[in-house]
């Protein structure tokens, strides 16, 4: 556990989240538990058919009707199934042919997060590079791939946010403000020199929480930031979620979206964000896709393609598995970042103080954007650039990765080829 040193005033919010949220949200996420259990029954019968017809034992194994009908239990299962949070499952890193063995240590923790450091043999003597994960629905595990890329370089910590769900009432509030407050925790106990990289949302406090260490002269703040497909400035080439934040206002994102959690959990009566419900806003924006490769699984299985069948597993297991945010993060951030666009107009307050990019005048920024990105669009992030004002054209640096949609701009083989090694060689120079 480690103390926060800024001071815990209330500051200007505008976002009141003390109140019991709408009823119809609150019975929605008690059906939701309900309906888990309900359809509990149907989920073992598929487990035990998909076993049965699946069986080395069973005479017809080898047949056509068999294996669609352990096909459709498997997809039966894994569509009613609740998801828990994957592991990492990074034991070892490859360097110049000799494979050493990596070890999760949690550093610092809260209730609400904390931060594993990938440690292995001679990372002490790389660049120190604090990797901030998304707190927007899917666990830090999403980025994996992500440090595995930055691992034979670098030594690597990364931000590992709880699901709101599993926290007691009795922890108190979670919001953007306890974020930052976070990440400025996570960088004194990393100590000064620490490259930070923060992937779509946390773009937003991690450039708050450099500038507020900036104008305090924290000889803790970062080195580099290095921004990847993040709203700074949502005004910038709207997307269709910019453009739904703005058509509705923060009552309605309170009492429809927001919900208390039920009986059950360790997070009973807490108010989020839940994790089912932006599960459906993931898929709904491409569910023709989804359908597509569930379609094409059974199909795999039903010809006997394993490997397909097991690449598309992995993939929905990470996918599909989800956590709950904190009601009062949540709204903060919708009102503060794709509503009022606080940052991009100079009239952000945390804890009583104003945020100022103009501030950081020895940290050097990297800005990433893919061309394809449907969600932070190209020129969104761009527009830190300008707000840090105090940088010299020498730390500055941009790159726009083409055909490159927002998930590839961290992940797969656009990340590994052409985009890590430019990240890595950004952070060799000013290290």
């Amino acid at each position: 556990m480690f103390a926060y040193n800024r001071e815990k005033t209330v500051g200007d919010r505008g976002v009141n989240v003390v109140g019991k949220p709408g009823v119809s949200a609150d019975m929605l996420y008690t059906l939701y538990a309900w309906q888990q259990t309900a359809l509990a029954p149907l989920r073992l019968a598929a487990v035990a058919g998909q076993h049965f017809f699946s069986a080395s034992t069973f005479p017809f194994v080898d047949t056509r009707t068999a294996r669609a009908i352990a096909a459709a239990c498997e997809l039966v299962e894994r569509s009613t199934r609740t998801y828990p949070k994957p592991p990492f499952g990074i034991d070892a890193v490859t360097i110049r042919g000799r494979e050493l063995p990596v070890e999760e240590e949690i550093v610092a923790a809260t209730p609400f997060g904390g931060l594993v450091h990938f440690a292995r043999e001679g990372a002490e003597r790389l660049p120190r590079a604090m990797l901030v994960a998304p707190l927007s629905g899917h666990h830090s595990t999403l980025l994996r791939g992500t440090v595995q890329a930055l691992l034979p370089g670098h030594d690597v910590f990364i931000t590992d946010w709880t699901d709101a769900k599993t926290v007691p009432a009795a922890d108190g509030r979670f919001d953007l403000d306890d974020y930052i407050d976070h990440l400025i925790s996570y960088l004194r106990v990393l100590g000064p020199g620490t490259h930070v990289i923060a992937v779509c949302q946390p773009s937003v406090p991690v450039l708050a929480a450099a500038s507020l260490m900036a104008a305090a002269e924290d000889r803790c703040r970062p080195r580099s930031l290095t921004l990847m497909g993040g709203p700074i400035d949502t005004r910038v080439n709207p997307t269709k979620v910019n453009r739904f934040a703005t058509r509705h206002p923060l009552s309605w994102f309170q009492n429809t979206v927001v919900s208390r959690v039920p009986y059950g959990y360790p997070g009973y009566g807490r108010s989020v964000y839940p994790g089912f419900l932006q599960l459906s806003g993931f898929m709904s924006m491409n569910m023709d896709r989804h359908l597509g490769a569930h379609l094409r699984m059974f199909e795999n299985l039903v010809r006997g393609d394993g490997d397909s069948a097991e690449s598309h597993r992995k993939f929905y297991d990470e996918y599909m598995s989800v956590m709950d945010l904190t009601a009062e993060f949540y709204l903060q951030t919708v009102e503060l970042v794709f509503q009022k666009h606080a940052l991009p107009r100079g009239e952000w307050v945390s804890r009583g103080t104003k945020i100022e990019p103009a501030a950081i005048r020895d940290t050097a920024l990297m800005t990433i954007e893919g061309e394809l990105d449907d969600i932070s669009a190209p020129g969104q992030t761009l527009a830190a650039q300008e707000l840090c004002s105090g940088l010299p054209a020498a730390k500055r640096e941009h790159l726009l990765a083409e055909g490159v949609g927002h998930y590839g701009i961290f992940n797969g083989r656009r990340w590994r080829e052409a985009i890590a090694p430019r990240v890595a060689a950004f952070i060799a120079r000013h290290d």
